[in-house]
């Protein structure tokens, strides 16, 4: 019934999609296996992508020839720069989308791109031959070969769902769970773990008082994820705030004693950064009220999804508190939120490609590693997708590097250091974020995966362009003088000091207060040249004048620290051999493998006398 497949992707979700495509357009015959074709990328949470570093990784995507950027630009119904009045290693874009539109441009999307093909079924095992993969076992009892598989199981893995008391099996709402997988892994001597994540109630948006909440439109000059030029939407819509307040507050507290958090019920840890309301009231007793942001679901639906009042606590508690926010008082529910306990397997069981140590041609992508957040998973998925490619025709793996990408940066803390609580990027993770900035991703990526043949000649041409049109913007600043009489007024506008002689352009952009929209004004042949660019190029040009000097800094940081990361290290060395280096590091260093000198130092547990004593055995 089927022919050998080279690669067989399970779960269709942010991470498998991803990793589907990215094997195909490589070149690899793939499989997507899904429990339900209806639901591919489905996005089960907020139906939103981006956001602060997360908006970062959309991007990093983009510019390698992923789908998750153009997909969000075709289906967005508000676009917001987030921390915009910081600097530009803060600016982080996001987008409000509609998640029917989202999942169907997926699909097609899939369906358009040649060497994937599609199976409706669970995969309940893996075939494993001389401590290598060789396919899965479908629940119809099938057997289907390939030379990787991709697992991106999401919540599925024995995922349990809880609304108060009530417990039942699933891995998302109306969708059942997956098992035979975990309990395979763990024999053949994986270690496995539980997390816990949630999501709120959605409601009917007919039933809101909108008057009662603030207005909160995205940006008049909107931006874009995807460096293509994909057609955006014409329209924006509105989202809203509003607040809880202390009667919300002791409302939830009557259901606090069926909490299956609070009772124990729930094994599994919650992230961090996206806590639920209950937990929010419990933790921060001290603030008597807490953000609530009304969000459409798409452009033809009255469905609301209430961000930041994710809960797991009973139905009707849920309905009576929600009904005492501002603007929600006639609410009606169309389904209670709920909390899911799913399985994840610790990262520290992978290598740097996301292949498993245990089973060779086996990787994990997503939630499975024990992140949180569809950004994460997609990033995971497109970078197993290229690996496992890679591995089964021989050719060199691709390892993106810290001072690379958000990408490098989540893949090496997993790995590396693993995790205990569902685990999501932020801006803070990156030690040269000033570097990985969400406007040059393509700069910094885009020739990788030109290289690879992810992305066209002419979408490279595109780049060195950018590179060359911003770098004509700052060399006409740095070579062109300006006469106080022509922008003294300007300065005194922005109430920076006037100049009393001619000074280069290049001196005046370095001040904060000045920018090109200021000294367009006083030269009209900068003006021009403005016009003639795109509003990416013209950005770019301006945050390398303005920054210029920092990243100089922060490139003798990387290039120190390039020494490290040069210095590879056997993943077969016995480190037991070393008894110089304390036993903690020993047995940290046997289980994480790390493959660079580099690598090793952020292992937790490993000194910087045993990276000492390291290098002096490397160095023999």
């Amino acid at each position: 019934m089927f022919d050998k497949y080279d690669i067989i992707v399970v779960g269709a979700g942010h991470s498998g999609c991803e990793a589907a495509a990215a094997a195909a357009n490589l070149g690899s015959k793939v499989l997507l296996i899904t429990m339900n074709m209806e639901t591919i990328a489905q996005m089960s949470c907020n139906p939103a992508m981006g956001g602060v570093a997360k908006g970062q990784i959309v991007r990093e995507i983009d510019a390698m020839g992923g789908y998750s950027g153009i997909i969000t630009d075709k289906t967005t119904l508000q676009f917001r720069m987030l921390n915009s009045s910081k600097g530009p290693a803060m600016w982080s874009p996001r987008a409000q989308n509609d998640r029917k539109r989202f999942a169907e441009e997926w699909r097609l999307a899939l369906e358009r791109t040649p060497n994937v093909d599609f199976w409706q079924d669970t995969a309940t095992s893996l075939l494993i031959e001389d401590n290598k993969v060789c396919g899965v076992r479908t629940s119809l009892g099938l057997k289907i070969r390939s030379e990787a598989v991709v697992l991106t199981n999401g919540t599925f893995l024995n995922g349990i769902i809880h609304i108060g008391e009530k417990k039942f099996g699933g891995g998302r709402t109306g969708e059942k769970s997956a098992t035979g997988i975990t309990e395979q892994l763990v024999e053949l001597g994986f270690e496995a773990g539980r997390m816990k994540t949630g999501t709120p109630p959605r409601v009917d948006g007919r039933s809101l008082d909108y008057s009662r909440m603030e207005e909160q439109w995205g940006d008049i000059d909107r931006g874009r994820f995807s460096y293509t030029d994909v057609v955006l939407p014409k329209e924006q819509k509105c989202c809203w705030i509003t607040y809880t307040n202390s009667e919300v507050h002791e409302t939830l507290k009557e259901g606090f004693e069926k909490s299956p958090m609070f009772t124990g019920r729930i094994k599994g840890l919650g992230p961090r950064y996206c806590p639920s309301i209950e937990d929010k009231i419990n933790r921060f007793a001290e603030r008597d009220r807490h953000q609530i942001f009304v969000e459409p679901e798409g452009w033809n639906t009255i469905e609301i999804y209430v961000n930041g009042f994710s809960t797991s606590l009973p139905e009707d508690v849920q309905y009576r508190a929600l009904t005492k926010i501002p603007g929600f008082e006639k609410a009606k529910m169309f389904r209670p939120g709920y909390a899911i306990e799913y399985d994840f397997f610790p990262p520290t069981q992978l290598g740097l490609t996301l292949e498993t140590k245990n089973i060779a041609n086996l990787y994990f992508a997503g939630q499975i590693n024990g992140t949180t957040g569809y950004e994460e998973a997609a990033c995971q998925g497109f970078m197993a997708g290229i690996n496992a490619h890679l591995k089964i025709n021989y050719k060199e793996e691709l390892i993106l590097k810290r001072a690379e990408s958000y990408i490098g940066v989540l893949i090496d803390d997993l790995v590396t250091k693993g995790t205990e609580e569902p685990y999501r990027m932020f801006t803070s993770r990156a030690e040269h974020r000033l570097l990985l900035r969400q406007d040059n991703a393509d700069i910094r990526l885009s020739p990788i995966a030109h290289k690879l043949g992810l992305i066209s000649d002419a979408r490279l041409e595109k780049v060195k362009r950018k590179i060359e049109n911003a770098d004509h913007l700052v060399s006409y600043l740095k070579t062109t003088s300006i006469a106080p009489d022509s922008v003294n007024a300007i300065l005194e506008e922005q109430r920076t000091p006037g100049i009393s002689q001619n000074v280069k352009m290049f001196q005046l952009i370095t001040r904060p207060q000045i920018g090109f929209k200021d000294l367009k004004k006083a030269d009209s042949v900068f003006n021009e040249l403005l016009n003639r660019y795109d509003r990416e190029t013209v950005e770019q040009a301006e945050i390398k004048v303005k920054y210029e000097s920092y990243f100089e800094k922060e490139l003798e940081i990387v290039d120190k620290m390039k020494r490290m990361e040069d210095q590879t290290i056997n993943p077969e060395f016995n480190y037991l051999e070393l008894v110089s280096l304390s036993k903690e590091a020993r047995e940290k260093l046997m289980r994480i493998k790390p493959r660079t000198l580099g690598q090793a130092s952020r292992i937790s547990g490993v000194s910087p006398s045993d990276i000492s004593v390291l290098m002096v055995h490397m160095a023999r």
